[in-house]
Parts: C-alpha cells; sequence; structure tokens
C-alpha cells in the first residue's frame, strides 16, 4: 500500500510488495505473484475493498522485477523517475495493455476461462489401455503375441475430412474461418477478450455441406484393429509398453493417441522371481546330505547340475551364476538363479532300516555325548575366570 509523506506518495518496496527477498529468482518472483494475483483479485476477494488497489499494486511490482533490465534499475534508483515516466507511471494500469504479459494469463484463465487468448483447435487422440497376462516363460524369453482392440480410426473414405468424396467444405460462416468466437467481458480491470472454440464448426473453421456417409460427417469411425505386439523378454509384472500412434485418432486430421501395453506374468509352479533373480527349493535326502552327491536343478534355459558337499543343512542355498531372468532392455546380461535345498525326513521305514538308524544314532549319540563334554569343560574353566 502507498503511504503519503511531506505531501507525496511513497510506494511500498517491490520486494516487500511480492513478500520475496532481493536475491530471489525470477521463478520465485513469479510464484509469489501467482499466489498474490490469485488471492487479491477482485472478483475473488469481494469482501476487501482495497482488493484492487493491491492487485494492482502486486502487479505493478512484477512488472517491474520480472523485467530484468527494469529490476536492474529498480535496484539501482529505486522508485525514482528514470526516463519517462517512471515505473508504473507511463504504462497505464501496471502496465497491463502493452507488450508481453508473461505469467499473467495464466491468471487471467483461472477467473475469464481463457482470457489469453488460447483457442482450442483440433485435439491430439486419446490414448488407450490394453491389459495383457503372459506366462512365466514368456516373460523370460519374449514373444509376438497378436492383439484384436476396438478404437477409433480416421475414415478411409473421406480421408477424415468428414465430408462427401467429391464435394466441398465450405468456410465456416460463424466464426469466418477462424475456428474460434470473441466474448467481451467488462471487469474491474478493464475490457477483457476471452476466445473460445467456435460451437457451430467446433474450432475446424470449416462447414461440411455433404457429410461422408460412412462416418456421417464425423471423420472417424469405430473398428476393432488386430495389431501384433512384440513383448521383450525381460518384462515383469506393471511393464508399460507404449506402441506409438496406435490409439484413438485425432480430431479432423490430428495425430492419433498412444496404446499402452500393461504386462502382468502369471506365477510359476517351480519358480519364483525377484528383480532379475529366479529362486527355487530342491528336496535331498538325509543321505545325500550327509555324505554329499550331485543332484540335477531345471533352470529356465535347461538342465543344470548342482554338488551338493556332505554334511549340508537344510535350507543351504546354492547359486547358478546368469541363470536367471534377462535384464529388460538387454538380452545378454542375466540375472542369477538361486537354489534352495531342503533335507526330507524318511517318513515309512522297515525294520532293517530302523535298526540300521538306531545303531547310527548310537554312535552319533556317543559322538555328541563327547563334544557336549568338551563344551561343558570348557564352559566350566571360562566360569572359574570370571
Amino acid at each position: 500500500m502507498r503511504g503519503v509523506k511531506n505531501g507525496v506518495v511513497s510506494k511500498r518496496d517491490y520486494y516487500e510488495v511480492l513478500g520475496v527477498s532481493k536475491n530471489a529468482s525470477q521463478d520465485e518472483i513469479k510464484k509469489s505473484f501467482r499466489a498474490l494475483a490469485r488471492k487479491l483479485h477482485p472478483d475473488v476477494n469481494k469482501d476487501d475493498p482495497e482488493a484492487e488497489t493491491k492487485f494492482k499494486e502486486a502487479n505493478e511490482a512484477y512488472e517491474v522485477l520480472s523485467d530484468t533490465e527494469k529490476r536492474a534499475q529498480y535496484d539501482r534508483f529505486g522508485h525514482q523517475e528514470q526516463g519517462a515516466g517512471g515505473f508504473g507511471g507511463a504504462g497505464g494500469f501496471g502496465g497491463f495493455q502493452g507488450g508481453d504479459f508473461g505469467g499473467i494469463n495464466d491468471i487471467f484463465d483461472m477467473f475469464f476461462g481463457g482470457g489469453g487468448g488460447r483457442q482450442r483447435g483440433p485435439q491430439r487422440g486419446a490414448d488407450l489401455e490394453y491389459s495383457m497376462t503372459i506366462e512365466f516363460k514368456d516373460a523370460a524369453f519374449g514373444l509376438k503375441k497378436e492383439i484384436e482392440i476396438p478404437r477409433t480410426e480416421t475414415c478411409d473414405v473421406c480421408q477424415g475430412t468428414g465430408a462427401k468424396p467429391g464435394t466441398k467444405v465450405e468456410t465456416c460462416a460463424t466464426c469466418k474461418g477462424a475456428g474460434v468466437q470473441e466474448f467481451v467481458t467488462n471487469t474491474p480491470l478493464g475490457r477483457m477478450v476471452n476466445r473460445r472454440a467456435c460451437p457451430t464448426c467446433q474450432g475446424t473453421g470449416k462447414r461440411i455441406v455433404t457429410p461422408c456417409t460412412a462416418c456421417r460427417g464425423a471423420g472417424t469411425v469405430r473398428q476393432r484393429r488386430k495389431i501384433e505386439v512384440n513383448i521383450p523378454a525381460g518384462v515383469d509384472t506393471g511393464t508399460r509398453m507404449r506402441i506409438s500412434n496406435a490409439g484413438e485418432a485425432g480430431d479432423h486430421g490430428a495425430p492419433p493417441g498412444d496404446l499402452y501395453i500393461v504386462i502382468r506374468v502369471k506365477t510359476h509352479d517351480f519358480f519364483r522371481r525377484e528383480g532379475n533373480d529366479v529362486h527355487c527349493e530342491v528336496p535331498i535326502t538325509f543321505v545325500q546330505a550327509a555324505l554329499g552327491d550331485e543332484i540335477t536343478v531345471p533352470t529356465l534355459y535347461g538342465r543344470e547340475t548342482v554338488r551338493i558337499p556332505a554334511g549340508t543343512q537344510t535350507g543351504s542355498v546354492f547359486t547358478l551364476r546368469g541363470k536367471g531372468m534377462p535384464r529388460l532392455g538387454n538380452g545378454v546380461a542375466k540375472g542369477d538363479q538361486h537354489v534352495r535345498v531342503n533335507v526330507q525326513t524318511p517318513t515309512k521305514l522297515s525294520d532293517r532300516q530302523r535298526e540300521l538308524l538306531r545303531d547310527l544314532g548310537r554312535e552319533l549319540g556317543e559322538e555328541t555325548h563327547e563334544q557336549s563334554k568338551n563344551l561343558f569343560e570348557r564352559m566350566k574353566s571360562a566360569l572359574r575366570g570370571i
């Protein structure tokens, strides 16, 4: 707000008006001004009788600080007049009537529905999304699959013009071919010109005299289209693939949208995936765990031999390098396969087998007893030293 000193109207510091420091960047200045404009605009802040004055003050500050040369001049001389009219003096209402509005158009859009002069022309087609479920091995090796999608396509008969072949397309009489109509709104800021897409021609600027019989003047038709999709090796659940220009047709010759393929990979009975690594569990017998053995393990790429050392415990994991999933986008690099072994306890034993296990248990028990005795003696010695 302005104050009066010795009969002269004084202005607040522009940085203070916008609530920024003197070292503020242009982005910070713009962000602060836009926030103030939303808050102080007279059409929004109707309860504050000084809202319009504050809004003008913020705009005046922004017009200076958003211009590099004006800002440098202001930093040096302050509000003193430099040249004709000084800051905000010669330009009328804060400089609104001339030059580049910068970020002002965004503020106008909020209150006046596009006062900055934007218009709606032919729109790009909408994007489509297709969910595809594939097998675990298809994710490992990739595949080609044909899918069928319903979509809007450019009419082949009229090539998207909407007019019957051989007939003329006239200029829209409502907008005179501009594709937009202008509406003038009187506001506390002055007269605002708002441009909107012409309702007669939907922004095309053209009028179809004889519509195409195939698309009835729309320029597009509904079709079911078969598309071959290449799924690369290494995809996982949630992978999104974009196929350019395979979505809905655009308006009156505008480019089509894109098609997005969203992948879901089925779970596998044997393999479990974590990133690019795969995990599996393999049972081994008590004898194999105790004496050691070589076992055959399935992988995505065939069978592999895994050596089980003597004394292997249940839960031990053995790694097969490079036998996991391919890295997406790099078919050469692969993850690993981790094989977890589970020692199986026999449930049905013959009398002979039971007797052999009892003999083994007695021998192992004596060994275990001796180990426990030695451990007990070591513990006693340790306790005596405490």
